[in-house]
């Protein structure tokens, strides 16, 4: 016969597995709340918002959207796109000798001195060749290092 201590921790070891599981019956909550819906890609005209620009815009297809930008940190193009995989098959082809950075599908291409000033409001990640490898220098190392 089972012993109502016994029985007890076997419940409680069931519902955390259930709990622990992927999908595991939560019912669409979590700790802090309800789960939150996946955030929406940011558009030209959000980005270019964030740094305090109004785009003029370059290229407006369903795949790819693109946008001039002039600030007082300088000149660069905002790109969008549909997917990641699109962004990534127009990196691939992007001029390399252009620093990128890049988000959630999108790229701001321009130079090196104007992506540095554009990262911290933009929070992207900056590739200086290779797009699918970022070289933003990690919290600590020399100011320049990589580039």
């Amino acid at each position: 016969m089972t012993t109502y201590p016994r029985l007890a921790a076997y419940t409680l070891l069931a519902g955390l597995l259930v709990a622990c599981t992927p999908g595991g019956g939560d019912g669409g909550y979590v700790a802090a709340g309800r789960q939150q819906a996946q955030a929406q890609p940011l558009t030209v005209e959000q980005l270019a918002d964030k740094v305090g620009c109004d785009p003029r815009i370059q290229v407006d297809a369903a795949d790819i959207r693109t946008g001039y930008c002039k600030t007082d940190d300088g000149e660069f193009f905002v790109s969008t796109f549909a997917t990641e995989g699109g962004k990534n098959d127009w990196m691939d082809q992007a001029p390399e000798y252009k620093p990128h950075l890049v988000g959630p599908k999108w790229t701001v291409l321009g130079d090196l001195e104007v992506l540095e000033a554009l990262q911290v409001p933009l929070d992207g990640d900056l590739h200086l060749t290779d797009h699918r490898v970022s070289e933003t220098p990690a919290p600590g190392d020399e100011a320049g290092t990589g580039y």
